[in-house]
């Protein structure tokens, strides 16, 4: 909470190849159509990557009340061919690389300065992932050359979502996961292993390895 100020939240993202930055602090709480707004700017700078990585929480994936429910931002990925990873719930190596990240952002933006308002600590934020670029540019540039953003693409939510889903998941003791809100068996004798769940939408199936 930044004194006298809004309780703030910051979306934070860091790219596995390259160490391409981007932060977004914001009065909370952050919403699905900001995670959308953010990742739809970044992408037309910087580019389309192939894989998107995030954790299990409704705000990226959608409810899971609900079997087969894919939130916005899934489909957002989906429509510009970004395949959507979720990593296992409650096993935070997975996350190292984004977690590293929030750390160095907390250290360096909000524990470092003290921020009058939410105007400031966007500025300074900005300027570090300013910084942060710099440094380390000859790293991106080396890393692998993303997709030109379509020129014509609009998003449209009614439409049935098309290409891949990659669940990574740990199997109970009975060699089943669980992911889309339902219980799938796996046909192996896999209990306790971690399992990587691909899911082909455009011919509905969902392959375990």
């Amino acid at each position: 909470v930044i004194r006298d100020g809004p309780q703030v939240e910051v979306l934070n993202v860091v790219s596995l190849h390259g160490g391409l930055s981007a932060s977004w602090p914001v009065a909370a709480p952050v919403t699905s159509a900001l995670i959308v707004q953010s990742l739809v700017g970044h992408w037309r700078e910087v580019g389309l990557p192939g894989y998107a990585q995030f954790d299990n929480d409704m705000i990226f994936h959608g409810t899971h009340r609900y079997p087969d429910a894919l939130g916005r931002v899934v489909r957002v990925c989906l429509s510009l061919g970004v395949v959507p990873v979720f990593v296992p719930p409650r096993e935070t190596g997975f996350q190292a690389m984004i977690e590293s990240y929030n750390g160095w952002w907390q250290a360096k933006v909000w524990s470092r300065f003290q921020h009058a308002d939410l105007e400031g600590l966007q500025g300074c934020s900005g300027r570090y992932v300013t910084a942060l670029r710099r440094q380390r540019a000859a790293r991106t540039e080396a890393a692998p050359d993303r997709r030109r953003f379509p020129a014509n693409w609009e998003l449209n939510l009614k439409k049935r979502p098309r290409g891949r889903l990659v669940y990574l998941r740990r199997s109970n003791g009975l060699s089943e996961v669980t992911l889309l809100g339902r219980t799938w068996p796996l046909g192996q004798v896999w209990p306790n292993r971690l399992v990587r769940c691909e899911v082909d939408l455009d011919q509905a199936k969902i392959r375990f390895f």
